[in-house]
């Protein structure tokens, strides 16, 4: 038989354009670290251009191939060589594990998260919760869509948790209703990060404010000073406001500004009852795309709520009395208070184990595609990926293009490690500094005005990036909890994002010429 008859050309192609990269990738990164001196930067350092590296690497594979595990581990890879380090189970893998962050998302969304999904599938309460919300509120897609978006406003904490509390929430009753699983994430998503910017009373305040200090600068002086200039430059989060609009447009199954994908898979979704698309891997695993409720147990409506309440009130209690919210605690009450009603209305326990066993199942691939996502992007930071983009800024730039200019830094830098707070720390401290910089050599009249703008761009800029980067966790973790095939989610995800952060780079540009 001939070998065109049994191999798939398309998928032969792909494989050896993979392998053809990561060999690339694996000896630049030798030569990078055999050839070329990192160049000092403010006691920090990066190897120029070369410093994107691994983060390239790894999303063009996961965007060639559709494997984020293993385009994750390639990337990593050629970040270790880089570096010197060649053992990655002992000297990247293990101490990246080891770290107290890295060990707290495996425990939060290995066995807090899993575990309660898993309890919930064994009882049926998600079910259960479906067919309340279908009979009381939800009459099909658009009201689905909505219930997600508006609690997506109301868990405005940003972030992962934000990501998986409504993902959590909403995916029984929109599989009910029948959404395609490209507008779920693309809802959860774009509602976490981008919200939370916009009624910024959560953690990100307090965080931001630290980096934005500049000597000689009044207004940025005190700690005061700072929280209220970051409330001040709220009115010009473009992108956030932008992008919290484009995802009520979609939850009224307005479209047209939601791009091909999204329109295909709404399509989709109606015409044939598909939530995903052809050849789509879920993240979640089928342990948690159908109940296994033992015979004679009744679920109720309450197993789902009760938890959920502990939850958000644990969460929120935390924040409000210790300053940022105790996720765990409150992940780990709402896994024992469904474990107790379970057993408390004669569930046996052996079912309850199997549940909790079921859903650890569920989203381990996640779980280590989230680990992997944090190493690399622990490496892009050590090798200096951020500081190289934004030292690519100069001081000898026209003033309405620094806006802008900064705006694609922040969404790069954020794309390319996956996280919008490393972004801040990385962009804060050298951007605005610069933007001060240049207001005083432009002569202007309202330079705080300036200022507030500026900073606007890295703020909304650094959350674009995050929130589209295959590598980020609250990308990750939006598959993972609506049930969609992650690249699919990327690819859909970021033509909306872009059209939002595209209008808000005019709108930047038009407020500093015209009121700066």
């Amino acid at each position: 038989m001939p070998f065109s008859f049994i191999v798939n050309k398309k998928n032969y192609n792909s494989n050896i354009l993979a392998l053809a990269v990561l060999v690339f990738g694996i000896c630049s990164a030798l030569f990078v670290n055999y050839f070329v001196e990192p160049i000092e930067v403010n006691a920090a350092y990066h190897y120029g251009l070369w410093s994107l590296l691994p983060a390239f690497i790894t999303i063009f594979l996961a965007w060639l191939t559709r494997e984020p595990l293993t385009a994750l581990l390639s990337g990593i890879a050629v970040g270790a060589f880089m570096m010197g380090q060649y053992d990655l189970t002992d000297q990247i893998l293990i101490p990246a594990m080891a770290q107290k962050g890295t060990a707290g998302l495996l425990l939060l969304y290995l066995w807090l998260l899993g575990g309660l999904l898993g309890i919930w599938s064994k009882t049926g309460a998600a079910q259960a919760f479906a067919t309340f919300m279908t009979e009381h509120f939800v009459r099909g897609q658009r009201s689905a869509k909505l219930v997600t978006w508006f609690l997506g406003i109301l868990f405005f904490q940003g972030g992962t948790m934000s990501t998986v509390l409504v993902g959590t929430t909403v995916r029984p009753l929109a599989d009910k209703a029948g959404i395609s699983h490209e507008e779920m994430s693309y809802i959860v998503d774009s509602t976490a990060s981008p919200i939370a910017i916009v009624i910024a009373f959560n953690a990100w305040p307090a965080y931001v404010q630290a980096l934005l200090f500049v000597p000689g600068v009044a207004f940025l002086a005190t700690e005061a000073d700072r929280l209220a200039f970051f409330f001040a430059a709220v009115p010009f989060s473009f992108y956030g406001i932008i992008a919290v609009i484009g995802t009520l447009l979609l939850s009224l199954n307005i479209t047209k500004f939601s791009g091909k994908r999204i329109r295909d898979a709404h399509h989709r979704a109606i015409a044939t009852g598909e939530l995903d698309a052809v050849g789509a891997k879920p993240l979640s695993a089928k342990e948690l795309q159908a109940s296994d409720v033992p015979k004679g147990y009744q679920a109720h409506v309450l197993e789902f709520i009760l938890p959920l309440v502990l939850l958000i009130l644990i969460a929120v209690l935390t924040f409000v009395f210790l300053g940022s919210p105790k996720i765990n605690w409150a992940f780990g009450a709402a896994l024992l208070l469904s474990a107790f009603i379970a057993l408390v209305k004669g569930m046996s326990l052996s079912h309850v184990v199997d549940g909790f066993g079921n859903g650890l199942k569920g989203v381990v691939q996640a779980s280590v595609i989230l680990v992997l996502a944090v190493t690399i992007g622990a490496i892009s930071k050590q090798i200096g990926g951020g500081l190289y983009l934004v030292s690519l800024l100069s001081e000898q730039l026209p003033y309405w293009l620094l806006p802008v200019i900064l705006q694609l830094m922040s969404m790069l830098i954020a794309f390319s490690t996956g996280t919008s707070w490393g972004t801040f720390a990385i962009a804060f401290p050298l951007a605005m500094p610069l933007a001060w910089a240049i207001a005083q050599s432009a002569g202007m009249a309202n330079p705080e005005l300036f200022m507030m703008v500026c900073f606007a761009t890295v703020l909304n800029g650094s959350v674009y990036g995050d929130q589209c980067s295959p590598i980020s966790d609250t990308t990750i973790l939006s598959a993972m909890t609506t049930g969609c095939d992650m690249m699919d989610h990327v690819k859909s995800q970021i033509v909306p994002a872009t059209y939002a952060a595209s209008l808000a780079a005019i709108l930047w540009t038009f407020t500093v010429v015209f009121f700066a």
